[in-house]
This record gives structure tokens, C-alpha cells and sequence, in this order.
């Protein structure tokens, strides 16, 4: 069975940990298996390509490489700093996240 994690696809967060600390972007993807998440802009490589139809120059292409969940805070709806993240029931009896910093509910 996997693991729940913190952060979704789409969601915007901050990097607290390693190289890239301090830089924000959005989840472009989340590896549930591996416990990573691909961000946009964030742990940028270089990764050498053969000519092919969608590159037919081939060569060196820049991409996101994936960084480790525990390295990544949401960034609150309120405020804009990193904030931890609980679940709770909604009005409608429907489980939903939420900022532990502001208390905002996160869409």
C-alpha cells in the first residue's frame, strides 16, 4: 500500500532542505513510490539526448530531476511562507488540507 503524502500535483511549494533551499515553484509531477516530487525549476540537470522526433538535433537538453518529499513545505494561501499541512472534515463531511500556520483550507 503507498504512503499519503503531503504535497499533490499542481501545488505550490518551497524547498527547506539541500542546494536548492529557499526557491519555489509548482509540482509538475509526484513519484508516490519513490516518495518525490518533480518542481518546476528546482533541481535543474543536464541530460544528454540522441537526435529523435521531437529533438532531431539531438544534443544536451536542461530537465527537472525529481527531489525528495521531505525537502519540500507547502507554501501557505495566506501568507506565502512554508506551513505544515493537517487534514480535517469540511462543512460538507468531506476530508480536506489545510495550512497549519494560517488555518486556510488549500484548494
Amino acid at each position: 500500500m503507498s504512503k499519503k503524502l503531503h504535497i499533490k500535483k499542481g501545488d505550490t511549494v518551497i524547498v527547506n532542505a539541500g542546494e536548492y533551499k529557499g526557491q519555489q515553484g509548482k509540482v509538475l509531477e509526484v513519484l508516490i513510490a519513490k516518495e518525490r516530487a518533480i518542481v518546476e525549476g528546482v533541481n535543474m540537470v543536464s541530460k544528454h539526448t540522441k537526435p529523435n522526433a521531437a529533438n532531431p538535433q539531438g544534443g544536451i537538453i536542461k530537465k527537472e530531476a525529481p527531489i525528495h518529499i521531505s525537502n519540500l513545505n507547502l507554501v501557505d494561501p495566506k501568507t506565502g511562507k512554508a506551513t505544515k499541512i493537517g487534514r480535517r472534515l469540511n462543512d460538507n463531511n468531506k476530508l480536506v488540507r489545510y495550512a497549519k500556520k494560517s488555518g486556510e483550507e488549500i484548494k
